[in-house]
């Protein structure tokens, strides 16, 4: 059952953690969800099982107020995942991925004119923000070709045009710059403080969503073409970095999906299947989902551990056989599986206190982080990674 936390006397705010005792939960998130809802205006913040410690928030919450925060939203407004169906006529990974093209290496509306990408922009580039445009940006940020592996209810499946087999291209990416420097305008002047006019941030909050939603469009098509295969429009898009008004208050979600109705892909990791599931999380939950895994490892620590137990080569080879596109070594142990918390634990806590409905498996066949421009990439010469 959920854990439900009484507040300190100085404030109304609860904190509801949705994990089951076996999950691996810090005790340091926690301790940020209870300063969270310490703050002026909070009443609720809801953690999700992949709940993680963040830089003054926690990673994996819903939390809602009737102040708005910009700081609970963080930086990376606007991230989300998306999955796009592509149709292949053969997938064998490994010479899948030596044609993924340089996700680095941005799209220039100038020079790049005619690359057929251009072609899923509708409109106006939103904000006017072109730096970083068609690019994956890095951290947990990836770019995967997967297949459908089990579907747990062909019905709903069906209706998103899926089965068992079939090939999707999943996307992990933001705002790239663009909600950093919202988040950084505010901080200069105020802080961890309230939005002093929270309809100006929303304007600027509301276009980096956009953003991110576009980029994830934008990077879906130079990967098909790479491939050979045609741009198609995403069958879900949601964003995990963002904040709504709703009912009258401020929901700010870090790290956690929308749940009430709509389609979730949940990422697992490089070496593990993901979850595309249905939510139907009500107000305890913030109306929200886990966005995925959870780290249970910083990065420092996975990247000692991971240079004490495995080999580069290792990491780019995983458990289900998929082949992980990365030239940063540090990159590759900082992002290992074992750094995560495992998937199917998260997934069956969203399900045990029914928040979400699993529909569908996909399994990893090449997971695209930065480019490998090594002797190895045909045509390609190396170039050096800070």
């Amino acid at each position: 059952m959920s854990q439900r936390n009484s507040p300190p006397p100085s404030t109304t705010a609860t904190v509801t953690v949705f994990a089951s005792p076996t999950s691996w939960i810090e005790s340091d998130a926690v301790a940020q969800c209870h300063q969270v809802a310490a703050l002026d205006g909070m009443t609720h913040v809801a953690a999700m099982p992949d709940l993680h410690p963040g830089k003054g928030a926690p990673i994996g919450a819903a939390m809602t107020s009737t102040i708005l925060y910009p700081f609970l939203v963080g930086s990376d407004i606007g991230c989300g995942i998306a999955v796009f169906p592509i149709r292949l006529k053969r997938a064998v990974p490994e010479k899948l991925a030596a044609r993924f093209p340089d996700l680095d290496h941005p799209l220039d509306p100038e020079r790049d004119a005619d690359d057929p990408a251009w072609a899923v922009v509708k409109g106006d580039i939103p904000a006017g923000h072109v730096e970083g445009l068609g690019t994956v940006g890095r951290g947990n940020h990836f770019v995967e070709l997967a297949r459908i592996g089990t579907v747990f209810e062909p019905e709903h499946a069906s209706r998103l045009g899926l089965d068992a087999g079939d090939l999707v291209l999943v996307v992990h990416s933001g705002s790239r710059g663009l909600g950093e420097r919202i988040l950084r305008a505010h901080t200069e002047v105020h802080g961890a403080g309230p939005a002093p006019d929270p309809g100006a941030y929303l304007a600027m909050h509301d276009e980096a969503v956009r953003w991110g939603s576009l980029n994830r469009r934008l990077l879906a098509a130079r990967v098909a073409h790479a491939l050979g295969a045609e741009a198609t429009e995403p069958i879900v898009d949601q964003c995990h970095n963002l904040v709504e008004v709703r009912d009258g208050v401020y929901l700010h979600r870090k790290g956690a999906a929308p749940g009430d109705g709509r389609d979730v892909l949940i990422a697992g990791t490089r070496g593990t299947p993901s979850y595309l599931v249905t939510g139907h999380a009500g107000p305890d939950a913030g109306h929200s989902v886990a966005h995925g895994a959870g780290r249970k490892m910083s990065r420092a620590d996975a990247l000692r551990r991971g240079k004490a137990k495995h080999t580069v080569e290792e990491l780019r080879r995983t458990p289900v056989g998929s082949f992980v596109v990365c030239g940063d070594r540090q990159l590759l142990f900082e992002e290992a599986p074992t750094a995560y918390k495992r998937i199917e634990q998260v997934i069956d806590d969203l399900v045990h206190h029914d928040l979400a409905t699993p529909v569908a498996t996909t399994i990893p066949l090449v997971t695209y982080k930065t480019a490998d421009l090594g002797p190895t990439s045909k045509g390609r010469r190396r170039r050096g990674r800070p």
